[in-house]
């Protein structure tokens, strides 16, 4: 396997793209690795945004599924934040690893998904997100980082400089998940 066959495709959350700190972050801890970057960006997140929760996933998953269909698993990475994790349900039927980035773990197509993947993924949120949830996330994966007192978005209480902190045990997890478990020296 060369570096160069890896890839790593990120699925945005529905605010900042794949460019907000959580995502950019895991994603150039795969390139670090020798990933290329296939970087999403949703596709009217307006008509998204209106749709009815059970159709969501769907509209996600169709969007995500072409930029991974086909790939090596072996190789090939998926990272996803809040509404990306919807893209559960396309690393289950790829049999992707991935990095879940404060998963939507009260919407049943990410849980349904989740479930059904036999490749290992990264579970990361924080307590304090209304969309966590600490047992389930437990039960599902091995790999879990939980923030005590983090939101959604990865914030915790004080000042920016405890939340940047954050970010940096984030990316440390995901680099130890990519080192130990997923592309392995």
């Amino acid at each position: 396997m060369t570096p160069s066959s890896r890839s790593v495709t990120t699925a945005p959350g529905g605010e900042g793209g794949p460019y907000a700190p959580l995502p950019m972050f895991a994603t150039d801890a795969a390139i670090a690795r020798g990933a290329e970057p296939n970087l999403l960006w949703w596709q009217d997140l307006d008509t998204l945004r209106a749709l009815p929760a059970d159709e969501i996933g769907a509209h996600i998953a169709a969007q995500i599924a072409p930029h991974v269909a086909g790939r090596d698993p072996a190789n090939t990475l998926l990272v996803g934040k809040s509404l990306g994790t919807s893209g559960a349900t396309v690393a289950a039927d790829n049999n992707l690893p991935a990095v879940w980035l404060t998963p939507l773990l009260t919407h049943q197509w990410v849980i349904d998904g989740l479930r059904r993947s036999t490749a290992p993924f990264l579970l990361v949120g924080g307590t304090a997100d209304p969309f966590w949830d600490s047992a389930l996330a437990h039960e599902l994966s091995p790999h879990v980082l939980e923030i005590a007192n983090a939101d959604h978005g990865m914030y915790v209480p004080g000042r920016l400089a405890a939340s940047t902190a954050v970010l940096g045990q984030v990316a440390t997890a995901v680099e130890d998940f990519l080192d130990q478990v997923v592309w392995p020296a």
